[in-house]
C-alpha cells in the first residue's frame, strides 16, 4: 500500500501547514480568551478531517484501506471537491451519546460534489473511523441530500460503502433513514446513473440500497455483502461459512451475480471507476459521451474474416470480435465472470459509447439460460434508460434444454431479455455472426438432411432474400460500417404508446 503511505505523508504534510487533519477542538483555559466564531469554525474543521481520529485511521490502513476522505481525493479530480454539510451532528441522546466525547463533525460519513475528468458527480463515502460507519438520522439525511441535488441537476451519484450497518443507539431512526435512502435510489432510478463501490462490510437492510442502484462493484478480501452473517447463518441452518463464502466478492461476482466486477485494493477499484465513469451519461438527459477518438471509423479488420470457423461445432471467442472492432480495442466488461455465455459491456465506436452484448460460443456453445437472460436484460434496460446505442453480436443455438432451466422459470427469465431488447427505444445494430441449431433440429436423421437445410436456411441469403437482414458484409469491414451506421442513427427518434410504465416479466 505505497499509495497509502504517500497519502498519509501529504496528510501530515497538511497538518503542519494548517491546513489539514489536526488534534481535536480545543478548550479554552481558564481566564483566557474564548475562541471567536472563525476560530471556533476552524477547530470543528480539523475535527472534521481527523474523523474518528488518528488511531483508527491507522487501523484502516492496517487493514489495506484507505479513508473515507482518501478514497474521495483519489477518486475526485484535485481540487475539486466541495464538501456539504461537513459540521452534521448525531441527534441521538441515549446510551450516553450526547456525550462531547461521542460527537463527531460530519458524524459517519463524507458528502459533496466534485469532478471526474471534469465531469460532474455527487459522492458519499462511508467513514468507517467514526462509529463503523454506521448509518445515523445525521448519516442519512446526508446522503439523501447529495442524492436529491443530484436527480435536481442531473449528474451521477457514486456511494463509496464502508460500514458496519444501522446504528443501534438510534434505533427506528437510523431504520428510517434507510427507507429514505432507497426511496431515493428508486426516484433516481433511470433518471441519473447510480454506482456503488463496496469497500468494506455490507450487512443487513444495508445491502438493499446498493442492490437497487445500476452498477455494484467490490474490492477483493475487504469488502462484504450478506443479509445475515455467518454467525446467524450457523444458528438457524447449522451451516458453517465464512464471510468470504458467504459474501465475499468472488461470490458475488460468479455465483450470484449481485456485483458487476470486483478489484484487488481501493486504489485499483477507483482508478477503475474514474476509467467506467467516462462512459457514462451524466443523466437521461442527455446523449451518450463521445470523446476524441484517434482510431480511424473506417479502419479494415482484415483478421474478422477468419476468426469464427466455418463449422458450427468449432468453438471461438466473442471477446476477440468485440475488443477487434472497437476503439483502440478497448472494452470495459461488466459481470465477466458471471453468465459467462454472454458477454455485456461498454465500448467507443468513433469516440462514441456504445454498450455491447454478445453470445460467448466458448462457454455452453452460447446457449441462453436464466442467469444470462437476466444478466442481458439488465444491461440492455441500462442503456435504453440513458442513451447509449447497443450493438449485438449473435451467434446462438437457442434456450439452454433441460429441466433444471425449465423448473427454475426460463420461459419468465428468457422473456426479460425479449421484452427488453423490444422495449429499447436507443438505435440497435446487430450483426451475425454464425447460426447454430441445426443438428438439434436433425438429430438422428440422415445426413443430407441436414445437409439440405443448410443449403436452404443455414446461410445469409434466405434471411437477406426475405428482408430479415439490411446486407450481408464482408467480416473485415465490420468496425466501418458499425460507425457509419451510428452515425446515420444519432438522430433516431421513436415513441412508444402513452404509459405508466410496462409490465416486464419479473
Amino acid at each position: 500500500m505505497a499509495a497509502v503511505r504517500v497519502l498519509r505523508r501529504a496528510a501530515a504534510a497538511a497538518r503542519l501547514r494548517g491546513a489539514g487533519p489536526g488534534p481535536g477542538p480545543h478548550r479554552a483555559a481558564s481566564g483566557a480568551r474564548p475562541p471567536s466564531v472563525p476560530e471556533r469554525i476552524e477547530e470543528k474543521r480539523r475535527a472534521a478531517l481527523l474523523g474518528g481520529g488518528q488511531g483508527r485511521i491507522d487501523a484502516q490502513h492496517k487493514r489495506g484501506k484507505l479513508t473515507a476522505r482518501e478514497r474521495i481525493l483519489l477518486l475526485l479530480d484535485p481540487d475539486s471537491f466541495d464538501e456539504y454539510d461537513m459540521f452534521v451532528e448525531h441527534r441521538c441522546s441515549d446510551f450516553g451519546m450526547d456525550s462531547s466525547k461521542n460527537k463527531y463533525p460530519g458524524d459517519s460519513v463524507v458528502t459533496g460534489r466534485g469532478r471526474i475528468n471534469g465531469r460532474l458527480a455527487y459522492v458519499f463515502s462511508q467513514d468507517f473511523t467514526v462509529f463503523g460507519g454506521s448509518l445515523s438520522g445525521a448519516h442519512a439525511q446526508k446522503i439523501c441530500k447529495v442524492m436529491d441535488q443530484a436527480a435536481m441537476v442531473g449528474a451521477p451519484v457514486i456511494g463509496l460503502n464502508d460500514s458496519g450497518g444501522a446504528r443501534i443507539q438510534e434505533g427506528v431512526e437510523s431504520l428510517a433513514g434507510y427507507a429514505d435512502i432507497f426511496l431515493r435510489n428508486v426516484l433516481c432510478s433511470g433518471v441519473v446513473p447510480q454506482i456503488s463501490l463496496i469497500m468494506g462490510p455490507c450487512a443487513g437492510g444495508a445491502v438493499y440500497s446498493p442492490a437497487l442502484t445500476d452498477f455494484t462493484f467490490m474490492v477483493k478480501d475487504t469488502s462484504y455483502l450478506f443479509i445475515t452473517g455467518p454467525d446467524v447463518v450457523k444458528s438457524v441452518t447449522n451451516e458453517d461459512v465464512t464471510q468470504e463464502q458467504l459474501g465475499g466478492a468472488k461470490t458475488h461476482t460468479t455465483v450470484s451475480g449481485v456485483a458487476h466486477r470486483a478489484f484487488e485494493n481501493d486504489i485499483d477499484a477507483l482508478l477503475n471507476l474514474r476509467e467506467f465513469f467516462n462512459y457514462l451519461p451524466l443523466s437521461n438527459r442527455d446523449p451518450a459521451p463521445v470523446c476524441e477518438c484517434h482510431d480511424p471509423s473506417d479502419r479494415l479488420v482484415p483478421e474478422l474474416d477468419t476468426v469464427v470457423p466455418t463449422e458450427s461445432t468449432k468453438a471461438y471467442d466473442m471477446l476477440d470480435i468485440i475488443h477487434s472492432i472497437a476503439d483502440e480495442r478497448e472494452f470495459f466488461e461488466i459481470m465477466p465472470s458471471y453468465a459467462r455465455n454472454i458477454v455485456v459491456g461498454f465500448a467507443r465506436m468513433n469516440g462514441r459509447t456504445v454498450g455491447i452484448v454478445g453470445n460467448q460460443p466458448k462457454v455452453a456453445s452460447g446457449c441462453l439460460d436464466i442467469n444470462s437472460s437476466v444478466k442481458g436484460a439488465r444491461f440492455v434496460r441500462f442503456c435504453d434508460a440513458f442513451n447509449i446505442p447497443l450493438i449485438t453480436f449473435v451467434d446462438v443455438p437457442g434456450f439452454l434444454p433441460g429441466t433444471a432451466q425449465e423448473y427454475g422459470g426460463i420461459i419468465r427469465h428468457g422473456a426479460k431479455l425479449l421484452f427488453a431488447f423490444a422495449e429499447a427505444t436507443v438505435p440497435k445494430i446487430t450483426v451475425i455472426t454464425r447460426k447454430g441449431a441445426v443438428q438439434i433440429i436433425f438429430r438422428g436423421k440422415e445426413a443430407d438432411a441436414e445437409a439440405e437445410y443448410v443449403d436452404k436456411f443455414a446461410n445469409p441469403f434466405p434471411a437477406a432474400m426475405r428482408g430479415f437482414v439490411d446486407d450481408i458484409i464482408q467480416p473485415s469491414t465490420t468496425r466501418l460500417r458499425i460507425c457509419h451506421d451510428l452515425d446515420v442513427l444519432a438522430s433516431k427518434t421513436q415513441s412508444s404508446p402513452w404509459k405508466k410504465h410496462a409490465n416486464i416479466p419479473l
